[in-house]
């Protein structure tokens, strides 16, 4: 395998809607595939969504399957973007939640970026992990029971978390550096 495609022939699977953290799709979603990984965006239904590009609506992105129809054996790994819209409309999709569960239970990796370690207290991953967060919702997290820090990037086990989109390439990394770790270690 080249040095330059870590994750040739590994699948990650986004998942997202509307309100989005532009950045925090896109960024991932070119990295994984820089990387080698095929990509997936996963969403309540097949129809684009929009993300939020700082303080308005941003640019649209296709969505590739519906994550009710989503099967966790096709995926390596869990990415969710952030932004204050897309998680808090996620965290009561009894779909999406299901989804994360089936990630975690699989011990894959799942990676969540700013405001989406909400999804990750309502799938209840939290307690007893070390993670961290956008700093609005540090206290949400904390009260899950997750041992809460200010760093760019924190890895337990399978769970990935960081801040904001400044945290974006340590984030990038901790994901590539634990797929692949995940699949030597299936191997």
């Amino acid at each position: 395998m080249a040095a330059s495609t870590p994750l040739a022939a590994h699948r990650i699977l986004i998942m997202a809607t509307d309100g989005f953290e532009q950045s925090e799709l896109e960024v991932p979603l070119a990295r994984l595939r820089e990387a080698g990984a095929t990509v997936d965006v996963a969403s309540l239904d097949t129809a684009e969504i929009t993300g939020w590009d700082e303080d308005d609506w941003g640019d649209d992105i296709e969505v590739d399957l519906k994550i009710a129809d989503v099967d966790i054996d096709d995926y390596d790994a869990l990415v969710l973007p952030g932004g204050q819209i897309n998680p808090d409309l996620l965290r009561v999709e009894t779909a999406a939640i299901a989804l994360i569960k089936g990630f975690a239970a699989a011990d894959k990796p799942v990676a969540a970026i700013c405001h989406a370690p909400w999804l990750l207290v309502e799938a209840g991953l939290a307690k007893g992990r070390r993670m961290t967060s956008y700093k609005s919702i540090r206290t949400d997290v904390a009260n899950a029971g997750a041992d809460v820090v200010d760093e760019a990037v924190v890895v337990d086990g399978n769970l990935i978390t960081s801040r904001c989109p400044d945290d974006l390439d340590a984030f990038c990394n901790a994901i590539i550096t634990a797929v692949a770790a995940a699949v030597a270690h299936a191997d």
